[in-house]
């Protein structure tokens, strides 16, 4: 890795020309705090959790990376380059 990159913290990979800004703790439920994370991270995360979930279970990057469907996300991104995109499917029951 080059010296100085900057790292999604979701997949730890080096983030490429595009780049997006995930509110921890949802704009709606009062979050302010963001972090800058690949799309394709970004809309996982947004795929899999309605905003009041991410509020209450996994406003940190810690949190997200310890649910198992995140967990296998990052296994398959690993070996990916940074500007990768792939579609995003909503996962079902996302929104219970």
């Amino acid at each position: 890795m080059e010296t100085g990159a900057v790292i999604c913290p979701l997949c730890e990979r080096p983030l490429g020309r595009r780049r997006e800004r995930h509110h921890l703790v949802p704009r709606l439920k009062g979050g302010r705090e963001t972090v800058l994370l690949h799309p394709i991270c970004h809309r996982k995360i947004h795929s899999l959790f309605a905003e009041s979930v991410l509020a209450r279970s996994y406003a940190s990057i810690e949190a997200l990376r310890g649910h198992p469907e995140i967990g296998r996300f990052i296994a398959w991104l690993a070996d990916k380059p940074p500007d990768f995109h792939a579609s995003t499917r909503t996962a079902k029951g996302r929104r219970p």
